[in-house]
């Protein structure tokens, strides 16, 4: 069963604010792959962001989009405001790729997108619960999830490259 189908939603359904305010809902990226992934500026695995950017940059133009959502509740570490992500993320890592609002992937405040997408299991059968920071979902161009990888998985892994080409077709 997809998510979609379990929940009566897809992922695209879900509204949520833009890092720099206004809206990152997921429905501008209709027809587009996106791989959403939950990120943090002070996690051990933060260098993910120079692999998120390239392959952002690298298949873009083929209708795919990387989406940073900000978390902090894996050890504080996103402690930052919407202003000092942003310019960590700019700065440190050039990131272009858009950016949410700081959310909850976990717990009784997780957001409404997580809610659609935690219940997609990965290549080893885990579903439920964000493990830590970047764990990464990939949404298909009809808006349905069609992967999920740990955390530890690099941005330009062969299988989430693989994925992601597949996606984009």
């Amino acid at each position: 069963m997809t998510t979609a189908e379990n929940n009566g939603t897809s992922p695209l359904d879900v509204e949520i604010g833009a890092l720099n305010g206004g809206s990152a809902g997921l429905a501008q990226y209709a027809g587009r792959a996106i791989l959403v992934v939950n990120v943090a500026s002070k996690c051990g695995l933060t260098p993910q962001y120079a692999g998120l950017e390239r392959l952002h940059e690298t298949y873009a133009e083929r209708g795919f989009t990387v989406l940073g959502v900000p978390c902090n509740q894996f050890l504080g570490q996103e402690p930052g405001t919407s202003e000092e992500i942003a310019e960590f993320c700019s700065a440190t890592y050039g990131v272009t790729f858009p950016m949410t609002e700081k959310v909850e992937v976990n717990g009784e405040g997780r957001h409404a997108l997580y809610e659609r997408l935690v219940g997609f299991a990965d290549a080893e059968g885990h579903s439920g619960d964000i493990r830590w920071n970047f764990e990464k979902f990939l949404i298909g161009r009809d808006g349905e999830v069609v992967a999920r990888f740990s955390p530890q998985t690099e941005p330009e892994s062969a299988e989430v490259v693989a994925a992601v080409e597949k996606a984009i077709g």
